[in-house]
């Protein structure tokens, strides 16, 4: 537990994360490598890893309400701090919202944790691999049954893990010959054939045949079209 960050508890503070605007609210708690923040609304987990700054906005106190009840992801071991591994693995069947890239949160279920990545079933793109090291942050919606107000909206159900592979590089290789999105939305996103992949480098044919080679340390989310 960061003792800098753990000083700051119950203060309001205003938080650049990389990728996304700045997040200002109340600082609940801190673990191991999240922090857990009130925005005046929600309850947000957010990966220490991503914070680039922080500091104490004492201008927009009185904007933020406190909150009314506790968080719904705790911590279950009294002697250990929250981790991000820990809010993901609780968060599983939960509605929630997730950070990860593009200029859009993702919204969906949680149905598998594995080592160093999660499966997300989204009502969008149905189902996603993201890694769990590009997780910026996470809001679990603990009221929301049926997202979109889709009366038929069919909650999922925990993935079969003896079908997934333990590591991200293993289940994308899964994928060889198969048409997939990489970094969903904005101009880091590729859509293509997975030709190859060999030693952090990853080969996808575009639609007009011309490769494409990409470093798999910066690949975020994958799902099949």
């Amino acid at each position: 537990m960061n003792k800098i960050i753990r000083n700051l508890v119950h203060e309001v503070v205003r938080i650049k994360s990389s990728g996304t605007h700045s997040i200002t609210g109340t600082l609940i708690d801190v673990g191991d490598d999240i922090i857990v923040l009130f925005n005046g609304k929600e309850f947000m987990y957010i990966s220490i890893d991503h914070i680039q700054n922080f500091d104490v906005d004492r201008d927009i106190l009185d904007d933020i309400e406190s909150p009314t009840g506790f968080p719904s992801i705790i911590a279950q071991d009294t002697n250990k701090d929250l981790s991000l591994e820990e809010v993901v693995t609780q968060a599983i069947g939960t509605f929630v919202e997730i950070y990860v890239t593009g200029d859009q949160p993702l919204y969906g279920h949680i149905t598998s944790v594995m080592n160093d990545y999660f499966v997300f079933q989204s009502p969008v793109y149905q189902t996603m691999y993201i890694s769990l090291h590009h997780l910026k942050w996470l809001i679990p919606y603990t009221q929301i049954k049926k997202p979109y107000g889709l009366d038929n909206y069919p909650i999922p159900v925990q993935a079969n893990k003896e079908l997934l592979a333990s590591a991200f590089d293993a289940q994308v290789e899964k994928f060889k010959n198969k048409i997939v999105v990489f970094n969903i939305s904005g101009n880091k996103s590729y859509l293509g054939k997975l030709n190859d992949f060999e030693d952090q480098i990853i080969e996808i044919q575009t639609v007009k045949t011309h490769p494409i080679y990409l470093n798999f340390k910066h690949i975020k989310t994958m799902h099949q079209v």
